[in-house]
């Protein structure tokens, strides 16, 4: 149990207040374009308010000069940083904190906790997209701060919990509040007119069709190759769909299977039929201004697209449509596109990890206005605390933003664990880590359709370079596996 100045469940429990919601309905409304409304009033939002927002003013204030500096990526929708900082302050002053938020670029800065950490950073709370296990050592243990999550809120998704928790040590280095589905974007006319008036459903219908618009209408499929996280969430997914995995449920490296070789030389297929060579030079930005511009028939991404597409040009938006995880061989999974991740590096005294561990659980338990906020990019860890998102009528069965009433977005619903981890079938462990920052998936399939090696000979180097990696965290005690 978390001690004073963090938070009582007990005290949290009985102080349930039906409040919150209101409140992102007045910040939403003033910040959108005539061509982008919300549809929700206050007593329809107020109606639906979720049972876990909770005020915090029964906290105990902090001593005197306690700081929370926050660092995290720059939202792809505008609308969350300017809820999210005044949500923030707002927290800070009714518990005695001084809070300031900084945000960074995500395209040109992946990862600030390493050079917070390497540079002794000033920082308390440090968000990442992609889970930073490879860091454990230099950073907070959070342990306590998830029970207390769990048992306040309810189950958290597998996706994140898989992201922040490492099984081996029994503990939680990291507090991931939410996440992003990773659907299919695809252009409505383009594909009914080669024959798929659903989208695509299949990988190789983008082989298919994707070939076909390509030729007719010169929009390729935008499916990145290169070192970023796009890139690596988009092969993950094609190689789970037939059959390969990086690792097994038990930490073993498995990367090395015929499996992971037909994936591989299936990607070699669309890039040489249906791709352009940009995509060898993708960054995380690509695929949306791809999308936004026309100029590519499918991408595979959040909602971030849309929105911008839906503020910019509200008709040709409607030419949008989503599909769920494409399947293959093996069947249709997907990591999330993101994950929204904080960190308390070590550097950070105690009192400052208790302000920032009583604000990371204020931040969960009204995450109904995260996601709303978001425009639906944020989806919630613990979903419970935002019913409003898959109920039957629903923002995602009703999309509150736009001009049309859609249900578009209800592919997007996450109840069967579709989305999940980058380290799947196991944990986002710190080999899964750094084999996410070395890059060595997207740059295994660089090395394929660029001609420098064939599949079985790229996949069996990144498959030893994996091994290497999974070792040096096994022998660390960090990584299970028997090898």
């Amino acid at each position: 149990m978390l001690t004073p100045p963090f938070i009582n469940k007990y005290l949290a429990m009985s102080m349930i207040a039906l409040f919150g919601l209101t409140v992102l309905v007045s910040s939403c409304g003033n910040n959108q374009s005539d061509l982008y409304v919300n549809r929700f009033n206050e007593n329809d939002v107020e109606s639906e308010v979720s049972d876990f927002d909770v005020t915090l003013n029964e906290l105990r204030p902090f001593p005197p000069g306690t700081e929370l500096k926050i660092l995290q990526w720059k939202h792809f929708v505008p609308q969350y940083d300017i809820w999210f900082d005044e949500f923030a302050v707002e927290w800070g002053e009714q518990n005695g904190v001084d809070v300031t938020v900084d945000h960074f670029q995500f395209d040109e800065f992946e990862n600030p906790l390493e050079e917070q950490l390497a540079n002794n950073g000033s920082y308390t709370l440090i968000e990442g997209l992609f889970p930073p296990s490879a860091w454990i050592e230099d950073l907070h243990d959070l342990t306590d701060l998830n029970q207390e999550a769990i048992a306040l809120l309810g189950d958290q998704k597998e996706t994140c919990r898989a992201s922040s928790y490492l099984p081996t040590i029994d503990s939680y280095y990291a507090f991931c509040h939410g996440y992003a589905p990773s659907p299919g974007n695809y252009l409505i006319e383009e594909w009914a007119s080669a024959g798929y008036p659903n989208g695509p459903e299949e990988w190789q219908h983008l082989i298919d069709g994707g070939q076909q618009i390509a030729d007719l209408t010169g929009k390729p499929v935008g499916l990145g190759i290169s070192p970023e996280i796009d890139s690596e969430v988009v092969i993950r997914a094609i190689i789970w769909s037939f059959g390969g995995a990086i690792q097994d449920q038990n930490e073993n490296v498995v990367l090395n299977t015929p499996e992971t070789v037909e994936a591989i030389k299936y990607i070699d297929s669309l890039f040489h039929n249906s791709m352009s060579d940009s995509v060898l030079n993708w960054k995380p930005s690509s695929n949306n201004e791809g999308l936004i511009n026309g100029n590519l028939s499918f991408i595979q991404n959040s909602l971030s697209a849309y929105r911008t597409l839906q503020k910019a040009d509200a008709p040709r938006s409607e030419n949008v449509g989503f599909s769920q995880p494409l399947s293959g061989p093996a069947g249709a999974l997907a990591p999330a596109h993101v994950w929204m991740i904080y960190v308390v590096p070590k550097y950070v005294e105690p009192t400052e990890l208790q302000a920032a561990k009583a604000f990371m659980l204020h931040l969960a338990a009204n995450y109904g206005q995260a996601v709303f906020n978001s425009e639906l990019y944020n989806f919630p860890a613990w979903p419970d605390v935002s019913p409003q998102l898959i109920d039957k009528d629903g923002w995602l069965n009703q999309d509150p933003f736009g001009e049309q009433v859609t249900d578009k977005l209800s592919v997007l619903d996450d109840s069967e664990g579709k989305y999940v981890n980058f380290g799947y079938p196991g944990v986002a462990n710190p080999a899964i880590s750094q084999i996410y920052d070395e890059k060595v998936i997207s740059n295994m399939v660089a090395r394929v359709v660029t001609g420098e090696m064939t599949a079985e000979e790229s996949v069996e180097i990144a498959d030893q370079r994996a091994r290497e990696i999974f070792e040096i965290w096994r022998e660390k005690g960090l990584v299970g596996g028997t090898e």
